[in-house]
C-alpha cells in the first residue's frame, strides 16, 4: 500500500528520494514548479539511468496556477536524423526497427531541449542553478538503487558504459564525470553546449552518417495544443500525437458512457475498463504517428463494439516492459507540472556516447518499416510515442491533480485505472497508486500491445482474474512490480492542501512536500 503525503507549499514526487529533495530544496529557494521539475529531473538523469537521462525524450504538461486554467504542453521528442534511410532497413531484412544495439533506433535525443524550453517559458532561477544538484551527485558519487544495482553491472561491460563497471550491488558508489560535465556545458553555454559540444560531437561520431551537424543545431522541442476530455466531472489533459495520450482520453470517454461498477474490487469493473482500452488503442498502429488527428469523439461508434458482458471480438492489428520515469510538482502558487521522461527500454539502445557516458534511448522503435505508412523511418522524422503525461482540472479551470506513469504501451491503461479511482470513485492518493493494476501485453518488449490480440496481464493480489477469464479473457497473473509501472500524483484538496504519493513499486520513490 502507498501512503499518501500531505503538503501546504508545494510537493514533489518522483521515483527517487535524491530527486524529491532536489525538487524541494529548489522550492525553498523561491524557485516554481517548473524549476524544480527540472531540478528533479535532472538529478533522475544522473541517478536513474536504466529509466531516463540525457539521451532520452520528454514530454510535458504546464498548468500555470491561475484561476482561468491555462494549460500548456511542450513536445520534447527528438527526430530521426537526415541519413534515416528504411529502404537499407528493409534490404537487411528487417520488417520492424531494430530494438537494441543499433544506432538507427536513436532519434535526436529531447531531454535537454525539453529542459530548455520549459526554463525559458516559465522558470523563475538560473538553469546552471537548476543542474547544480545534478552535477554534484554526478561528480561526488551517489548510492545504486535496488532498482539500478542489479543491472549496472551489466551494462558495465558495453563500449562508454565504464560509470557502472564497478557497481555490483545497491548502495555501491556510482560517479558520472562525463555526464557532470555535459550538465554543465548545458548550464553554462545552453543549447550549443550540449548539441554542438562534447556530447554533440561524440553522438555524430557514433551516428556514421545517421545525422548532420544541422540536425544537432535545430532545436527539437515544440509548444503544442494540448488535448483534454471531460469526465467524471473534471477535465483531463493530455498531449496530442506523436504521442499515444489521446488513448487515455479515448478510453475515458468510452468508460464513462458505459459506467463503472461502484467497487473497483468487481471483476466487471476491471472487464469494463479492459474493453474501453481495447475499444480505443486496437487500430493505434494504423492512425498514430506525428501530425495525427486524434480520433476523440468517437467514443459513442467505439463504445458500442464493447460487450459489457463478455471480451468483444475487436479486430486484431493486421500487422507483424519499458523503462521510463514520471515525475511531478505543484508548487505554493498551485503551478503544476506533469513531466515524463525516457530511454524507452531501460538503458535504452545499450548504446553510450563514449565521451560522456550517456546511454541513448532507442525511441525510433515507434517507427514502422512499412512503405507509405504514415509513421514510416525517414528523415527528421518523430515516431509514434509511448509517453503520456495527464493533468486534472476543475469545471472552474482550476488545478486539481498531475499524474502519471511509466509502462511503455500500457501508460494509458495504467491511468485509466488511476483516474478512475481518483476522480470517479474518490479515492485517496494512496489507495490509488497503491491498488493492484491490470494492463494489455504480450508478454514481450512492452512496446508490442497492439501487434496481436493481446492478453490481460493481472497484478498478484489482485482480485479480477477469475472473474476476467469467465467473460472470456485470456489472462496472466504476474508478480506485483515495475512491469505495471511506476505512478505517481498529486492531488490538491478543495481546501488548498497537497496530498500526494509515489508508487512503491520503484522501491525508493518520494512525495515530498514543504
Amino acid at each position: 500500500m502507498s501512503e499518501t503525503r500531505y503538503a501546504l507549499n508545494g510537493m514533489v514526487c518522483t521515483v527517487d528520494h535524491l530527486a524529491s529533495a532536489a525538487g524541494v530544496a529548489i522550492l525553498d529557494r523561491g524557485g516554481n514548479a517548473v524549476d524544480a521539475a527540472i531540478a528533479a529531473n535532472a538529478v533522475l538523469a544522473v541517478t536513474a539511468p536504466h529509466m531516463c537521462g540525457l539521451g532520452g525524450d520528454l514530454f510535458a504538461l504546464v498548468h500555470d496556477g491561475s484561476n482561468d486554467g491555462a494549460v500548456s504542453a511542450l513536445n520534447a521528442s527528438g527526430r530521426a536524423g537526415s541519413g534515416a534511410d528504411p529502404a537499407r532497413l528493409r534490404a537487411e531484412g528487417l520488417d520492424r526497427m531494430p530494438h537494441l544495439y543499433d544506432i538507427r533506433s536513436v532519434p535526436v535525443p529531447g531531454c535537454a531541449d525539453g529542459w530548455l524550453a520549459l526554463h525559458e517559458r516559465h522558470a523563475r532561477l538560473p538553469l546552471a542553478d537548476l543542474l547544480a544538484p545534478a552535477i554534484r551527485l554526478a561528480t561526488e558519487g551517489f548510492p545504486a538503487s535496488p532498482l539500478l544495482g542489479p543491472v549496472a553491472d551489466f551494462v558495465g561491460t558495453l563500449p562508454g558504459a565504464g560509470d557502472f563497471a564497478s557497481a555490483r550491488r545497491p548502495g555501491d558508489v556510482i560517479r558520472r564525470p562525463g555526464v557532470a560535465r555535459a550538465l554543465t556545458a548545458l548550464g553554462e553555454g545552453g543549447r550549443a553546449g550540449f548539441y554542438q559540444g562534447e556530447f554533440g560531437e561524440g553522438l555524430l561520431k557514433l551516428g556514421g552518417g545517421e545525422y548532420t551537424e544541422e540536425d544537432l543545431a535545430r532545436p527539437g522541442a515544440d509548444w503544442v495544443e494540448p488535448l483534454s476530455v471531460e469526465v467524471f466531472g473534471h477535465r483531463v489533459w493530455s498531449v496530442p500525437p506523436n504521442s499515444q495520450g489521446y488513448l487515455l482520453l479515448l478510453a475515458l470517454e468510452i468508460l464513462a458512457e458505459l459506467g463503472p461498477p461502484a467497487d473497483p474490487a468487481d471483476p466487471r469493473w476491471a472487464h469494463l475498463l479492459v474493453e474501453s482500452a481495447r475499444a480505443a488503442g486496437h487500430d493505434r498502429l494504423d492512425v498514430l504517428h506525428e501530425g495525427a488527428v486524434a480520433p476523440l469523439g468517437t467514443a459513442g461508434a467505439r463504445g458500442a463494439l464493447v460487450d459489457p458482458g463478455r471480451r468483444s471480438p475487436l479486430p486484431d492489428v493486421p500487422t507483424g516492459p519499458g523503462d521510463t520515469t514520471y515525475l511531478c510538482v505543484v508548487d505554493g502558487d498551485g503551478m503544476g507540472v506533469s513531466l515524463i521522461q525516457s530511454n524507452a527500454s531501460g538503458f535504452g539502445s545499450l548504446l553510450f556516447e563514449p565521451g560522456t557516458g550517456i546511454n541513448l534511448h532507442n525511441r525510433g522503435i515507434g517507427f514502422s518499416l512499412t512503405p507509405g505508412h504514415p509513421a514510416e523511418y525517414g528523415p527528421r522524422r518523430r515516431p509514434p510515442h509511448t509517453l503520456c503525461p495527464a493533468l486534472v482540472t476543475r469545471p472552474d479551470g482550476t488545478l486539481r491533480t498531475v499524474i502519471g506513469t511509466m509502462g511503455g504501451d500500457a501508460q494509458p491503461q495504467i491511468l485509466l485505472q488511476l483516474v478512475t479511482r481518483l476522480l470517479a470513485h474518490g479515492q485517496t492518493p494512496g489507495e490509488v497508486i497503491g491498488a493492484p493494476r491490470w494492463e494489455l501485453g504480450t508478454g514481450g518488449t512492452g512496446f508490442d500491445t497492439w501487434r496481436s490480440a493481446p492478453l490481460v496481464e493481472v497484478e498478484e493480489g489482485a482480485p479480477w482474474a477469475d472473474g476476467l477469464r469467465e467473460r472470456g479473457h485470456a489472462v496472466e497473473t504476474i508478480p506485483y512490480g515495475s512491469n505495471f509501472g511506476h505512478a505517481h500524483l498529486i492531488d490538491i484538496l478543495p481546501s488548498g492542501v497537497l496530498a500526494g504519493a509515489a508508487d512503491p513499486r520503484a522501491l525508493i520513490g518520494a512525495a515530498l512536500g514543504r
